[in-house]
Formats: C-alpha cells, structure tokens, sequence
C-alpha cells in the first residue's frame, strides 16, 4: 500500500508542480516588479478618474529617481493614495498666487486646475513633497507632511481600465 500512495503522490507533484511554479512567479511578479492599482476618490481629477485602474511599477525606482511631477502611489498607513510629486528633498516649495516656485525659481505646471492656496514648505532630505491635481479635493502633503522615500511604492501612468481611458497619463 505504500508503495501505491507513494507512487500517486510522485504522478500528482508532477502533475502539478508547473501550476504551483506558475502561481509562485505570478506572485512574486505582482508583489515586485508591477501590480494593478485602483484610484479611489478624485483626488487627481481630471488626469485620473475615481475607479480607474492603473499600472503601479514597482521596479522603475530601483533603477531611477523620483522626479518632478510623476505620479506615485504612495503607503499612508491603512490606505494608499495616488499623487503627484511636487517637492524633491532639501526643497524649497511655495505657492504664491496660484504659481508653483521652487527655491525661488517660478515652476510652470500643467496638472492642476484648481486655484491652490499659498502655502510655503521646505521638504527634509529623503522625502517628497505630493499633491492631488485636484487641489481643492485633496488630502496630500499638504495634510501629512512630505513622505519619506521608503513610502512610496512607485510609480504609475498607464491606466488600463476602463478602456476609453487607456493609456499613459501625465
């Protein structure tokens, strides 16, 4: 009798170690190099839409810097939120008159429609400064203080779903 089980348990590992190697690889794909996320409220209105879904990139700041204005998702604890980066560290950033300064050099920026209300911060090493495009219906930096490197997850501008909205944001 064992050596009938032993027998069936070899035929079953090979039947299904592909599977199980395919689930593995799958994962540790999603968990490392590139995963779906879901943008939740309207925070980067008009450039994202509530319930579209998006391509994070893990990976991609393993080989490069955050830069200016690329949209990240960053992990705040119970919730990840999606923003733009606005403030590099050792920054200084200031808007005055709706206009984006950086160190004291005017900035144009594109993203936001929205009036943004003067506000001056000096970012700390190793952090980011972010924002909603949507200014006026954002919780970002603004509210939880720049974040540090290590919270953000990376960064995302191919949206997937719904397919009217395919394609790379910027």
């Amino acid at each position: 009798m064992s050596d009938t089980s032993e027998r069936g348990f070899r035929y079953y590992f090979k039947e299904y170690i592909s599977y199980i190697i395919v689930i593995v690889l799958v994962l540790l794909f999603k968990k490392l190099v590139v995963s779906p996320i879901k943008v939740n409220g309207n925070s980067m209105f008009k450039t994202l839409h509530d319930g579209d879904i998006m391509i994070l990139n893990i990976i991609g700041y393993r080989f490069s810097d955050v830069e200016r204005f690329d949209i990240v998702v960053v992990d705040e604890g119970d919730e990840y939120l999606i923003k733009r980066v606005i403030g590099l560290p050792g920054e200084t950033i200031e808007y005055r008159d709706n206009q984006l300064y950086v160190n004291g050099k005017k900035v144009k920026e594109n993203y936001s429609s929205e009036k943004t209300d003067d506000f001056k911060v000096t970012v700390s090493k190793d952090s980011y400064f972010v924002l909603g495009d949507n200014r006026t219906n954002s919780l970002d930096s603004r509210y939880f203080g720049a974040f540090k490197r290590k919270k953000i997850l990376g960064k995302t501008k191919l949206t997937i779903f719904p397919f009217n909205r395919f394609g790379n944001k910027k």
